[in-house]
Parts: C-alpha cells; structure tokens; sequence
C-alpha cells in the first residue's frame, strides 16, 4: 500500500466518524449495552442468506449473563457451514469486544462501538473484510415480534459510500410449547 492509499483510507475513515458523530446525540448517553443484552436474549427462529443465495432456515440461541455485560448467540448449524457459529459479544468499558468462531475457521476478534439506532442498535467498528480495510456494521432492527440482523460493511479502499449487505438473519420467536394439559414450558 502506498501513502497515497494509506492517507485516502484514513481521510475517509475520519470523515466518516465525524458524519456519524453529528448523527449521535449532543449528550452522551450510557451505554446500551445491557438493554441491548436483554432485549436479544431468548431462543429465535428464522432464515439466514448472504445477498443471492437461496434462505436457509436456523435457529439461534440468545444468552445474557446474569450482570447483564456478556451476549453471546449461538447460530444453528447449516446456516453458513456444518458446524453452528458462536458471537461472544461482552462489554469492556464503551466498547464491545466481539469473539466470533464456528470450528471451521480461524476465531476472529472484533472491537465495536454501539450505538441505539431507532428501536434498534447498531455495532459500528473498524476492520479487515476479504483482506480489505472495512467499516463493519451490525444492525438490530425490531421486525415484527422479533429482530432482523444485518451484517454490513464499507470497503474504506473505495469511493463507494453505502454499506453492502453481508449476510443477514431473521430473529422470530420460537413459539411457546405446551403440555397437554395446556400450561406453557419455558
């Protein structure tokens, strides 16, 4: 890379998190880490594609802990590789240190900053995409009685300005079972 590319991939970078900062609030809010925690935790149903491949049905598994400051989901089998994908996201300060493995690839780590966004959240952090530098995006928006996860990212090595979808997961839940009798099981 040369200093040309180096100084257009941090101008870039820079104009971008001074146009996201007039989008944040003037008073600094807490952190919405726990909310965020809380409102994803629970089992969900529904459908996993990258942009051009055909739905594929999945089931995820939501686990807060107990203080509130550790999410991690479990993405059922099938919905990428053979094996299920983990996200371990826990707060670290005004960060979010996420974990991601699936026993097929290398475990990757990721820092975000997360921010509320409608009646949503969204993860917003700087990092590596097909080897390219690349603004990556999370986004929790509530659909329906559940949530649809959409992974973006902007290369930073382009002028292109818009988030491309990288692959995104329907959140329903799972409906309640009941005994014969008709009282519900948890």
């Amino acid at each position: 890379m040369n200093i040309f590319t180096a100084k257009t991939i941090s101008n870039s970078f820079n104009s971008v998190l001074l146009g996201l900062s007039a989008l944040l609030p003037l008073a600094a809010a807490e952190m919405p880490f726990a909310d965020w925690c809380a409102s994803l935790a629970g089992q969900w149903q529904g459908t996993g594609a990258r942009p051009g491949e055909v739905p594929k049905p999945l089931t995820t598994q939501a686990i807060c802990s107990a203080d509130r400051q550790q999410l991690i989901f479990s993405v059922s089998r099938g919905a990428r590789f053979s094996n299920s994908e983990t996200w371990w996201f826990r707060r670290q300060g005004d960060r979010v240190l996420l974990t991601y493995f699936n026993g097929v690839t290398e475990d990757k780590g990721q820092e975000f900053s997360l921010y509320r966004r409608g009646g949503g959240y969204s993860l917003l952090g700087e990092g590596m995409v097909n080897e390219r530098p690349a603004l990556i995006q999370l986004l929790f928006e509530p659909k329906d009685q559940g949530w649809q996860w959409l992974q973006q990212a902007r290369f930073l090595d382009d002028d292109i300005e818009q988030y491309m979808l990288y692959r995104g997961l329907s959140l329903q839940p799972l409906p309640a079972l009941t005994t014969s009798e008709g009282r519900q099981v948890n």
